[in-house]
């Protein structure tokens, strides 16, 4: 049986090596080409556009993996079909339910493979990407009203809300255009902070250069309510709201790792913010390197067809086929259940569920039949 392991992991992985450089290679080439556009930017060389296409390289190969294993898999299997040694393997004693148990346990090594390449490796160099890009482009692109954020502070008169507001944030960690509403209770505006550049230290403590405090809570003497304006060179400003919530607000999505999309989504959902956009990201980020073992219990029942059945070529075609469907059901998935408001965990699960029954009904049907 060792032997027999060897084989087939040899083979598949080969295949699967080979496609996934493919595909890289492709998507390297389109994504410097897209740069070279760019390269009139101050600065902005074709060598720092081959620097942010490789940067993005682990990302992609995250999003590619399960259709390389599905494609790569499926030439490996079929062209041991083709030339008898799959069916040399059988006549010896790989039966079906042996020939599962081999692959689910490659599935699994790629399973842990592609968790570690999109929790670890690719967040890490999207944010590389990232922060090279807004060092050219003088900060994160965000949108025109930029980021906000919520946070709630205990007072002596009670609890206050507090929204913040970030117009950019350049790519050493900078924040330009704050601007601190805080609220009281009934929803009254208490104070008002803007300073043109600030930082979220590690201790949690936003540290503000040249801020202008609005305080409205102040009273005069006769009892009525008082404006007074405070202006500091620096300001230390206390909050929960630490670097990696404003991290994770400004920067894209795809820099996020499962943790930090975790933590956010309770920050969230402890201050009212939606966050059903998060969560299906969340669920998607966890689920997806199960697609692995979807994709390899879909190639398996490839090796059971008979050689008169159709080239490898033309099964690979049928594998390349699978796998776009596979990806464009889970983004359509992932659009629907955002605009219907399903459950983030099912609509991420059922993709990956479907496609493993229709493994299993064409495996079964082979077996049996073929």
């Amino acid at each position: 049986m060792r032997t027999v392991r060897r084989l087939l992991y040899a083979a598949i992985m080969k295949a699967i090596v080979f496609v996934a450089i493919g595909f890289l290679s492709l998507f390297f080439f389109f994504d410097f080409v897209s740069e070279l556009t760019k390269a009139k930017e101050a600065g902005y060389t074709p060598l720092d556009g081959a620097l942010y296409c490789l940067l993005q390289l682990p990302g992609h190969l995250y999003e590619l993996a399960p259709i390389a294993i599905l494609i790569g898999a499926i030439y490996a299997l079929a062209s041991l079909a083709q030339s008898s040694e799959f069916t040399i393997l059988r006549t010896s004693g790989l039966g079906p339910a042996r020939a599962l148990a081999l692959l689910t346990g490659l599935g699994i090594a790629l399973t842990v493979f592609t968790f570690v390449l999109g929790d670890y490796i690719a967040p890490i160099s999207e944010r590389q990407a990232a922060s090279l890009k807004a060092s050219f482009r003088g900060g994160f692109k965000l949108d025109r009203a930029g980021a906000w954020l919520k946070d709630r502070r205990e007072t002596p008169e009670g609890l206050h809300s507090v929204s913040v507001n970030v117009r950019t944030a350049s790519a050493n960690g900078e924040l330009e255009g704050v601007r601190i509403f805080e609220f009281d209770a009934d929803g009254g505006l208490v104070s008002r902070i803007e300073a043109p550049r600030g930082r979220v230290g590690k201790d949690g403590v936003w540290r503000l250069d040249q801020a202008t405090v609005t305080d409205w809570a102040a009273h005069a003497a006769n009892g009525l309510p008082e404006v007074r304006d405070e202006k500091h060179a620096h300001l230390a400003w206390p909050s929960t709201l630490g670097a990696s919530v404003v991290a994770a607000a400004v920067m894209p999505l795809s820099t996020m790792s499962t943790i930090d999309l975790f933590r956010y989504i309770r920050h969230l959902e402890e201050n009212g913010q939606s966050s059903q956009r998060h969560e299906l990201r969340f669920w998607n980020r966890a689920l997806y390197p199960f697609a692995c073992l979807v994709m390899l219990s879909l190639a398996l029942p490839f090796a059971y067809m008979h050689a008169r059945a159709g080239g490898v070529s033309l099964k690979v075609f049928g594998g390349i086929m699978l796998g776009i469907s596979f990806v464009l059901l889970n983004n359509v998935a992932g659009h629907i259940g955002l605009l219907a408001d399903w459950t983030p965990w099912l609509v991420a699960s059922v993709p990956s569920a479907l496609y493993v029954l229709l493994a299993m009904l064409a495996f079964s049907w082979l077996v049996r039949y073929r």
